[in-house]
């Protein structure tokens, strides 16, 4: 099942525009978790070429392949190999468990017990596949536990600032960009 775009795919869409201002039409890309291919779709209509998506889902696979965008089937970074990166992008799950949400919806919306669990497990294994001066743009919610994640980040080396951020119902969205120290 592709997640579909929604508020939090349009803030980070926005905000990638802006971020990709002025960068160099050759840097390298990864579009982590890609579903519909909205954040690829954002670089590739911006004149970036060098754009690899990734996702778990069959479907999405199917669906950006067709669409003419570079794509593996990872979770996370096990299916990449020795490869580096100037753009990470990463709308992830981030929602605490909810015990009455469906199966099949959970892959999309769910980043663990707490929400914060998956955001935590990308962070230490993007470090691995990033260029020196290199950014990771990543979207997550007031839900997700925030200063969890930050203080993670501090641990692993990263410097980061908040790029944008944005209350919708019941939680409030903000996007980060992270650097390596």
């Amino acid at each position: 099942m592709i997640y579909e775009p929604s508020d939090d795919s349009y803030l980070l869409k926005e905000t990638l525009i802006k971020f990709l201002k002025n960068k160099s039409k050759k840097i390298k890309i990864l579009d982590m978790g890609s579903g519909s291919g909205i954040q690829a779709y954002t670089c590739k209509n911006l004149d970036f070429d060098n754009i690899l998506a990734v996702d778990v889902d069959d479907i999405s696979i199917k669906y950006l392949l067709k669409n003419n965008i570079k794509v593996i089937k990872s979770d996370l970074f096990k299916k990449i190999k020795n490869d580096k990166f100037d753009l990470i992008i990463f709308n992830p799950p981030y929602l605490p468990e909810d015990s009455r949400e469906p199966l099949d919806s959970k892959l999309q919306t769910t980043g663990g017990k707490k929400g914060y669990e998956l955001i935590n497990k990308f962070l230490e294994q993007a470090v691995n596949f990033l260029k020196p001066k290199s950014s990771i743009l990543l979207l997550f919610s007031s839900l997700s536990k925030p200063k969890i994640i930050l203080n993670k980040a501090k641990s692993l080396n990263y410097n980061y600032n908040l790029l944008a951020k944005k209350k919708i119902p019941f939680e409030e969205l903000y996007i980060y960009e992270f650097r390596r120290r």
